[in-house]
């Protein structure tokens, strides 16, 4: 039961009692005390106040500071330094201005201790003109007055202003301590300044300061984000005893750094030198393993980092569905699904786009639509993605629609939207619709269009057809044509057979990328379908003097939890023969029924007979029969593929929306 709150106490009981109460965390009995105190003294004020702040409701402690001046009560520098202190945590402007006023209305303007309290409570309001005029009024400046202002112009958005300031600091004989140097090196990083990185490391190293976790963990950041891996390396090797910050730090840069395994390598040795691993430390190794294309290796250590008692939280959520889509994992992403449902995380926006994402990537676009329809807000990213989940589908018309959608929610559109809108219209042939769009993104939406977008428009004229028009765009083309634009035309040329042009997006490609297979299988292709096999046997032998191997097609489909890969004429598997038989049936019945296969794309010289041959041990159908005869109807064959030869040099739309949901 708890103890009735006394009264009619002496003051310096009183502040004994409200002491006590806010120690032992009853911050609510602590103020019914307070306010039964006829006139409280200022000690009272300024304990209750900063207990307010330091227990998180700084709001309620800038409401306290105000309810003591409307009583016209004087407030002495330690009840000021309480409300600057609050005022910084609750990021409340107005009010800063307010106490501000009162600290020179009070002649406490000149005061070292309430004026580096000041900058820092203007630049945690994001207020440069206040900060800088308590600097410059302050008589004398320490280390705290320096520091408190450079991470001002952080704040503020003026990093490089920042570092000028810290060069004054030095100029004026003021020696930075850890604190500043912590807060000037990510400063470094973001501007890759490289060379003042390395003199603040000298500072560091002539000053004794490398064993500073915070310092060195910085200077790791800097060396990372100046790709000097090898220096961030040694820093951290010197250090005598690493926090997790640090080994953090290390293995993102080695990740940022696409050397992966040497990230790997430091994750093990962290979990052998008994570090404590947090949440950042699981989502930085299963993310960094995902950007770098090691979904096997995230996947482990997704069910290590279970295993260590750790629940995937949204990052890690957000980070480990697009290996779902990765290796075509339906069960596995709707395993995750049901984990996003089971711990409320629907309400995350990321995650829920993620989940939209990988069904759409798995086939799944009525489901990703279900799960969209059901978010309760969605920004451009969400948006971004649906639209492209429709336009991969093929569902042309219902991505403009979705973007009509977007766009009437008050979504701003971006220059990714575009890319799928158009991608949408090229895989519908809605020329005069994706002319329309390209057409409005300067006009209407004040989006320049770029590269990728110049290449959209080329794919969306070059699959309806009308390629001397696709011709005619690239050539009038504000920047030098991407690989993209060409690529789109000569895929275009082959399927419409038209030679002339072929060769003149074939010999471009070849100066822009001359060791990708796809353009020279594609031209090959070409001359193929017009009989010209000399011309296709040249093409072949540039190949083959350059070292160019085109990789064969390669197709997986998923049954029963495991892949089963297929290449084309893949004989390994051990159903071969019965997969071959089935495809030789139903190729014949297939005939019976009238139809003819098309062999104008098979790249060799041969017979009809052996033509249709070829085309019948492609991997894609190798793969689609092996699942009809496993999954027994149970249920949908998926099938994955990569096709070189295929392969445009265009870009994929969903790496756009990977990297947004990772950003």
């Amino acid at each position: 039961m708890l103890s009735k709150i006394p009264t009619n106490l002496p003051p310096h009981l009183s502040l004994k009692f409200i002491k006590t109460y806010i120690n032992s965390g009853d911050l609510g009995r602590a103020r019914q005390l307070f306010d039964k105190i006829p006139d409280p003294d200022l000690r009272s004020w300024t304990v209750l106040i900063t207990a307010y702040t330091r227990q998180g409701f700084a709001k309620e402690a800038v409401k306290l500071y105000t309810h003591l001046r409307d009583r016209s009560i004087q407030p002495d520098k330690l009840v000021l330094l309480s409300a600057v202190k609050a005022c910084a945590t609750s990021a409340d402007l107005i009010k800063a201005k307010e106490i501000s006023e009162d600290v020179t209305k009070f002649g406490l303007c000149s005061d070292l201790l309430l004026g580096n309290a000041l900058i820092d409570m203007y630049g945690k309001c994001r207020y440069i003109e206040g900060a800088r005029k308590v600097f410059e009024d302050l008589q004398v400046k320490d280390v705290i007055s320096w520091t408190s202002v450079c991470s001002c112009y952080v704040n503020c958005g003026l990093p490089r202003v920042a570092l000028k300031v810290f060069r004054e600091m030095g100029l004026n004989g003021v020696r930075p301590n850890s604190v500043s140097l912590s807060s000037i090196l990510p400063v470094c990083s973001d501007l890759k300044c490289l060379n003042s990185g390395r003199e603040i490391h000298g500072f560091v190293m002539k000053n004794g300061m490398e064993e500073n976790m915070f310092v060195s963990s910085a200077l790791v950041d800097m060396y990372s984000s100046c790709l000097c891996i090898r220096q961030a390396q040694l820093v951290f090797d010197k250090m005598p005893q690493r926090d997790i910050v640090l080994w953090n730090v290390i293995i993102t840069a080695y990740f940022a750094n696409a050397e992966s395994e040497n990230a790997l390598n430091l994750f093990r040795q962290m979990r052998a030198e008994g570090a404590k691993l947090n949440y950042a430390s699981w989502n930085a190794v299963i993310g960094g393993c995902m950007q770098n294309g090691r979904t096997q290796d995230a996947l482990e250590i997704l069910g290590l980092m279970q295993d260590s008692g750790f629940k995937p939280n949204q990052i890690t959520i957000t980070s480990i569905l697009p290996a779902c889509t990765n290796l075509e994992s339906l069960r596995g992403g709707r395993e995750i699904h049901g984990y996003v449902f089971r711990h409320w995380f629907l309400e995350d926006i990321t995650a829920t786009t993620a989940l939209v994402f990988m069904y759409a990537k798995c086939g799944q676009l009525e489901v990703s639509r279900r799960v969209f329809d059901m978010m309760p807000r969605r920004d451009t990213v969400a948006w971004n993605t649906v639209i492209i989940a429709n336009s991969m589908h093929g569902n042309g018309e219902e991505a403009l629609l979705l973007f009509d959608e977007m766009v009437n929610s008050g979504v701003k559109p971006n220059s990714v939207t575009f890319t799928g809108v158009l991608s949408a219209c090229s895989h519908s042939r809605l020329v005069d619709r994706g002319l329309s769009m390209f057409y409005s993104m300067d006009r209407d939406h004040a989006i320049e269009p770029d590269t990728e977008h110049y290449s959209c428009m080329v794919d969306v004229l070059s699959r309806a057809g009308r390629l001397e028009e696709a011709y005619r765009f690239i050539q009038d083309m504000p920047m030098e044509p991407s690989a993209g634009a060409w690529g789109a035309l000569l895929g275009a040329c082959r399927v419409y057979k038209h030679v002339d042009l072929g060769r003149i997006a074939a010999n471009h490609l070849f100066e822009i990328e001359p060791h990708n297979p796809g353009n020279y299988v594609l031209l090959s292709n070409i001359f193929v379908t017009a009989k010209l096999w000399a011309e296709a046997s040249e093409t072949r032998k540039l190949m083959k003097d350059k070292g160019i191997r085109k990789l064969p097609g390669c197709s997986w489909v998923q049954v029963r939890n495991k892949i089963h890969t297929f290449v084309a004429g893949d004989k390994s598997n051990d159903q071969s023969d019965v997969i071959y038989r089935f495809l030789n049936d139903m190729g014949e019945k297939m005939r019976l029924a009238g139809y003819l296969p098309d062999t104008d794309f098979v790249l060799q010289d041969l017979g009809q007979e052996e033509k249709e041959d070829t085309l019948c041990s492609h991997s894609e159908k190798l793969a689609v029969a092996f699942g009809l005869l496993n999954l027994n109807g149970e249920s949908s064959v998926r099938v994955s593929s990569r096709n070189l030869a295929a392969t445009f040099a265009k870009k994929d739309l969903a790496k756009d929306v990977a990297c947004a949901l990772r950003d």
